[in-house]
């Protein structure tokens, strides 16, 4: 998985579930205290007309560097300080030898459990869908 691959995950992530698997933080500093902010979500119509403004929503920035050097960026949705600074130190170790392991122990985990959401919440809507069909009738032929 890739830098923005990882980052998407670390941001989607639940902050409790992200906390559970990664306890312990390592030593770190603030290039960036964690702030909130809002930032300007675009939406298009029909998913590839024209950019209109949806609305604002309000993130958490964080940037990190550890001890040995790395530095990690975290924006997450919503206030949390907490979840931003963790994901900014997740980022950061991503960059160092500790990455196999927290890609299998975190990040994989993560992106499981959210793809298995997905699923869940897919199988849901389609248990709802309602498909219409039109009879041909006699008189419209």
């Amino acid at each position: 998985m890739d830098r923005k691959g990882w980052m998407s995950v670390l941001a989607k992530a639940p902050p409790a579930r992200l906390a559970a698997l990664l306890p312990d933080l390592p030593n770190h500093s603030y290039l960036r205290p964690p702030e909130i902010g809002s930032v300007m979500v675009q939406g298009r119509v029909g998913g590839t007309g024209a950019a209109f403004n949806l609305g604002e929503m309000t993130v958490t920035r964080c940037s990190v560097r550890l001890e040995d050097g790395p530095v990690g960026h975290a924006y997450v949705q919503g206030r949390d300080k907490t979840h931003a600074t963790r994901a900014a130190v997740v980022d950061a170790l991503m960059q160092t030898d500790a990455a196999p392991r927290l890609q299998s122990d975190v990040v994989t985990v993560l992106a499981a459990e959210a793809g298995a959401l997905r699923h869940d919440r897919a199988e849901k809507a389609a248990a709802t869908k309602v498909d219409f069909f039109t009879m041909v009738r006699g008189e419209d032929q």
